[in-house]
């Protein structure tokens, strides 16, 4: 089987779950609306602008800044491929914080930031966007999904609870499962490799809302499905009291074992991405997957206390990394 880092393929699916075809764009668009008539780039933006190398040396400074796990993890990777999944990074953490660190008007701002993301060429004047654009062309990256992705984090603006599990999936899908299929396209994979990037994505989500329990309550938002929540006896407003008892470890266990599921149906696709890229993806899941042990750790204060590992945490866990992508081989 031959290498790709571009195709055409119809979006993954995992088990019985579809991804509505048109509803991105169709939210995108709405979104836009908010600021059509506004000018797109300021009148003068050849002075200002950005070295490509300048560029990606800005979406460096973001990584290292911001995820020292992906940091880490993208150090494994062949120098070119290092830099555009860094300028990746770099454009979804952008995206992300509008939405939770922007002051004012959040929805006006995340129109302008989406058409520029959409438009035909970046503005010279920013730099995650100048190096996003000669990612994307350079590995061929499709709109499509770089639409889901906004959609996605678009869906923070209006959707604070999500009824099930499969309504929650959708937006794991498109902040976390469509990264890793944008990140296929500049690592390089073989075909059958994206149902296995869509399941690791949903891992990494559901660990990042598991960890942030307490930061997004803090925000009024609940990602934990209102079906688990009455599973074990909770409503909302324990979630948002802070109230960690025994019916809300037993939830925390049990999401905690689900994403450790995720983690696992999605192990073997590493032996579906381009030979120099599988020990940084795989690298990364496993780093990010032993978030999950600490909030165990830390008894499931996830209220007071954001579980993360240490350097050396990480450290200990790569020869494990290795160890299971030889077992892949064999």
């Amino acid at each position: 089987m031959s290498l790709h880092h571009s195709s055409r393929w119809a979006v993954p699916v995992h088990g019985v779950r579809q991804v509505p075809p048109g509803e991105a764009s169709a939210l995108l668009d709405a979104l836009r609306r908010t600021t059509e008539h506004e000018p797109l780039f300021p009148h003068d933006t050849a002075h200002g602008a950005i070295d490509i190398h300048e560029a990606y040396r800005h979406c460096w400074q973001v990584t290292r800044t911001h995820s020292r796990s992906f940091f880490l993890s993208s150090q494994f990777l062949p120098a070119e491929k290092r830099q555009a999944i860094r300028a990746l990074y770099a454009l979804c953490r952008t995206t992300d914080d509008i939405v939770d660190q922007s002051a004012g008007d959040v929805e006006r701002s995340l129109s302008r930031w989406v058409s520029l993301v959409q438009a035909a060429a970046p503005p010279p004047c920013d730099p995650v966007l100048v190096a996003w654009a000669d990612t994307a062309g350079r590995y061929d990256v499709p709109q499509t999904l770089v639409n889901e992705l906004l959609a996605g984090v678009a869906m923070d603006l209006t959707v604070s609870r999500y009824a099930t599990f499969d309504d929650l999936w959708l937006y794991c899908y498109r902040v976390a499962s469509v990264v890793g299929l944008l990140s296929m396209h500049i690592v390089g994979y073989r075909q059958g490799a994206q149902p296995y990037a869509v399941s690791l994505g949903i891992a990494l989500q559901l660990t990042n809302i598991l960890r942030d329990v307490g930061e997004d309550a803090a925000r009024g938002r609940i990602y934990l499905p209102q079906e688990d929540l009455a599973r074990f006896g909770l409503c909302d407003d324990d979630i948002l009291a802070g109230r960690r008892d025994e019916r809300f470890r037993a939830l925390m266990r049990y999401e905690i074992e689900r994403a450790h599921t995720l983690y696992e149906e999605s192990w073997p696709g590493m032996q579906l991405l381009s030979e120099d890229s599988r020990f940084a993806i795989g690298a990364a899941a496993q780093v990010y997957r032993g978030i999950l042990g600490k909030i165990v750790v830390n008894d499931f204060d996830v209220f007071n206390r954001r579980a993360h590992l240490s350097l050396r945490e990480k450290v200990w866990l790569l020869p494990d990394v290795r160890r299971r992508l030889r077992a892949l081989e064999h």
